[in-house]
C-alpha cells in the first residue's frame, strides 16, 4: 500500500501589522478611562493585559500541515464532519460570534484526515471575520488542498452583536452555505450536507 502523503501548510491569515501586545494594553486602558473607568483601580488594574491577551488568543491562527493520502479504494461518497465548533470575532463591533459547522467533500484521489477539517474551521474563525467571508474561505481551503469533486460549508451561528446589543435578538442563529464542484448542482448533496436526508 503506498504511503504517499501530500501536506498544504496553512499559515496566520493576513494582517495589516503585527500585533503589538504593549499598544493594545495601552489602548484598553485609554477605552476604560475614556468611558469613565479608572484602569489603575484595584481589579481593573490587571483588564488591559487581560483584554489584549484575549485578542491575542481569538486573532491568532495556529498554522498546520493539510495532511492528505491518496484515495487508493476510490471512495466516491461525500464525507461530512457535523457540529465543529467555532468562535470569531465579528470585525465590525469586535464582539463575538459562536457557532458551529458542517464541512464536507466528496473525494476525488485525495482524502483528508477529519481531524483537519475541524482544524481548518478554527484557523480561519481566528480573526476578525464576516460569517459570509469564514464560510467562503474554509470552501476555498478544501477545494485548494484537497482537488476534490466538490465541497460544502454550512455556518450556524450566534452573534452578540445582534443578541446583546441593537435589536437584542439572543437566540437569533445566522445560516450560511458555500457549495463548490458537485456540492453546487446537486440538491441530494446538499441535503445531506444540511442533515435534511441522505443522498
Amino acid at each position: 500500500m503506498s504511503t504517499t502523503v501530500a501536506a498544504t501548510a496553512l499559515h496566520a491569515l493576513p494582517v495589516e501589522a503585527p500585533i503589538d501586545r504593549d499598544a493594545a494594553m495601552a489602548a484598553v486602558a485609554d477605552l476604560l478611562a475614556a468611558l469613565g473607568h479608572d484602569p489603575d483601580h484595584g481589579d481593573l488594574a490587571e483588564t488591559p493585559r487581560r483584554v489584549a491577551d484575549a485578542f491575542l488568543e481569538l486573532l491568532t491562527p495556529e498554522p498546520f500541515e493539510m495532511t492528505t493520502f491518496p484515495n487508493e479504494d476510490g471512495y466516491d461518497e461525500p464525507v461530512v464532519v457535523r457540529g465543529i465548533p467555532f468562535v470569531s470575532l465579528c470585525r465590525h463591533h469586535l464582539l463575538p460570534f459562536r457557532g458551529t459547522a458542517t464541512v464536507g467533500y466528496l473525494p476525488g484521489e485525495r482524502l483528508v484526515g477529519l481531524s483537519k477539517l475541524a482544524r481548518v474551521v478554527d484557523h480561519h474563525a481566528r480573526g476578525l471575520q464576516v460569517q459570509e467571508a469564514l464560510t467562503a474561505q474554509i470552501a476555498r481551503t478544501l477545494d485548494a488542498a484537497l482537488d476534490p469533486d466538490g465541497v460544502g460549508v454550512v455556518i450556524e451561528a450566534e452573534h452578540l452583536c445582534m443578541s446583546v446589543r441593537g435589536v437584542r435578538s439572543a437566540g437569533a442563529t445566522t445560516s450560511t452555505t458555500a457549495f463548490r464542484g458537485s456540492f453546487a448542482h446537486d440538491r441530494r448533496l446538499q441535503r445531506h450536507l444540511l442533515g435534511a436526508g441522505d443522498v
